[in-house]
This record gives structure tokens, C-alpha cells and sequence, in this order.
């Protein structure tokens, strides 16, 4: 089994990287849902319309992912952890371009 990470470590940069990726997702998909746009996402679609509240919804699939963010950097996932940084950062760049071109 890997050793656990130390906290200056470029897992850990990782690991900072993903969670701040996962706020800034969280704020454009409010803003999204807020502008009446349906998520796009079928799992966190289903889980914002089956929650007590979408807010609540979102904020139970941003916990998942970072508990899996954790698992990632307490065994040494940081190709794994990079991977998913670059794809939420197209997802928010993208969910950003489509919040100002709507906001025109």
C-alpha cells in the first residue's frame, strides 16, 4: 500500500486543485439552475431533482466527488487526480462562456 501523502506534495497541489475546481463547478451550475437551465450531468440531474432541495443535491454529489478526490490522494492517484483537474477545468471554462453569452 502506497505511503500516505505528505501536505506539501504535488499530490496535494492536486488535491487543492480539484477541490477548488469542484466549488467553482458548484457556482456555475447554481447559476445555471438559477437562469432555468436543466443540468447536463444525468446522475447529478437525478440527484438535484430527487433531493429535498437542488442546492442540497448539489452539495451531496460535491461531497462524492471529494471523497473520491481524498481516495485519490491518500493512495497516490495523482495521474488520475490531474486527468479529472484538466476536465473540470474545460467544464468550468465552458459553463463560464455559456453564463456570459447568455447573460447578453
Amino acid at each position: 500500500m502506497p505511503e500516505p501523502s505528505t501536505h506539501d506534495s504535488p499530490l496535494t497541489a492536486s488535491l487543492v486543485l480539484f477541490s477548488y475546481f469542484q466549488l467553482l463547478d458548484l457556482l456555475t451550475t447554481i447559476g445555471f439552475l438559477m437562469r432555468g437551465v436543466k443540468e447536463g450531468n444525468p446522475f447529478v440531474r437525478f440527484m438535484v431533482d430527487t433531493a429535498p432541495t437542488p442546492l442540497v443535491g448539489l452539495l451531496i454529489v460535491k461531497l462524492a466527488a471529494l471523497g473520491l478526490g481524498l481516495y485519490c490522494w491518500r493512495f497516490g492517484r495523482k495521474q488520475l487526480l490531474d486527468r479529472i483537474n484538466v476536465l473540470f477545468g474545460a467544464l468550468i471554462s465552458w459553463n463560464l462562456v455559456a453564463l456570459i453569452i447568455a447573460s447578453v
